[in-house]
């Protein structure tokens, strides 16, 4: 498939401009939300660039990005430069109604033609993102649901057919990019079955396209011992004991199943990791993040079931956060001495 740079390289040379209907003075498209030609996908790896659009009845107004230097999803701010390349900036006015094929299709339509063009020639992109979180639930728990990336133009200069005009700033607008929730429900949902490796150091519970684990576990937590009614051991979850992890992995590289190697030093190559997010406390309300065991004596010691509980844990990945919940069971580890 022809990539939608080549597209737009040969707009510049194949769209005539003729004597079409549309004068143009400025730039006005504050009533219009910016769209995209394709989904956005972090994890994708295709070499085609990005392209975000914005159409009137005859006009369009187009910005192009690489696939995986361009939008991302995370807060924060990036800024690239405008070099009518990977980063380039388009205003076209046309002699008829214009649609999203003739900016995003293989073969774009004969018609209408371009009658004026401008192109970004220099000034910044600046890109500021923000998270979409959903309302907490009744155990407080949030999800990720999407990211607005506010999109705006500094110092840009456009080469016009009248010659180069340059805008302080230019606001494009917000443009969202939707993710799945995390849904961490575990594969064993009948009994809430968690393991435990050699020497009780990490508890781990997963599904096919996830896991979740605690690291450098604290041992005394998985005594063999019963609890007091109401009185489960407890410990601070922190970044070098008790340490949270979610990892999620790349759809297509395989699936988490019980032949997985949790307890090995290094993670194996496949499944392929796609992200990693570690477990914090809950800045926002003021609460620590702890793991609690509350531990059973079946059979006069014949075993013991530990019930693993993770309490006021934010998972974070570089700016991005969602928590858990106010409880979140991690599982039952059943030990027979």
């Amino acid at each position: 498939m022809k990539k939608y740079a080549s597209l737009l390289l040969l707009a510049l040379f194949l769209n005539g401009c003729d004597d079409g209907d549309l004068t143009v003075d400025t730039i006005d498209f504050d009533s219009v939300t910016p769209t995209s030609c394709t989904t956005f996908d972090e994890n994708s790896t295709s070499t085609d660039p990005f392209i975000v659009y914005k159409l009137k009845s005859q006009e369009a107004f187009i910005l192009q990005l690489p696939r995986t230097e361009g939008l991302i999803n995370d807060p924060g701010t990036v800024e690239y430069d405008i070099d009518n390349a990977q980063y380039r900036v388009l205003y076209r006015a046309y002699n008829g109604t214009v649609a999203k094929d003739n900016i995003c299709g293989t073969i774009p339509p004969s018609t209408p033609n371009v009658t004026e063009e401008w192109v970004g020639t220099a000034g910044k992109i600046e890109i500021v993102t923000d998270q979409v979180t959903t309302d907490p639930d009744a155990n407080g728990a949030t999800r990720i649901k999407a990211y607005n990336h506010t999109i705006r133009f500094n110092n840009v200069t456009f080469l016009k057919p009248s010659g180069p005009q340059v805008e302080e700033l230019f606001e494009f607008g917000t443009l969202q990019t939707t993710v799945t929730p995390a849904d961490l429900t575990f594969a064993d949902t009948d009994t809430n079955k968690a393991e435990v490796c050699n020497g009780n150091t990490k508890i781990y519970n997963y599904n096919a396209s996830f896991t979740l684990t605690v690291e450098s576990l604290d041992p005394s937590l998985l005594k063999n011992e019963a609890t007091p009614t109401g009185q489960p051991r407890t410990q601070d979850i922190t970044s070098s004991t008790n340490k949270v992890v979610y990892r999620t992995f790349k759809s297509g590289t395989g699936s988490i199943t019980s032949d997985y190697n949790f307890c090995g030093s290094q993670i194996p190559t496949l499944p392929s990791l796609s992200q990693t997010w570690i477990g914090t406390n809950d800045t926002a309300a003021g609460t620590k993040a702890t793991i609690e065991v509350t531990t059973e004596e079946i059979a006069g010691g014949a075993s013991y079931i530990h019930t693993v509980v993770l309490k006021n844990v934010v998972l974070k990945k570089d700016n991005s956060s969602f928590k858990l919940g106010n409880s979140f069971l991690l599982g039952k580890i059943t030990v027979t001495p």
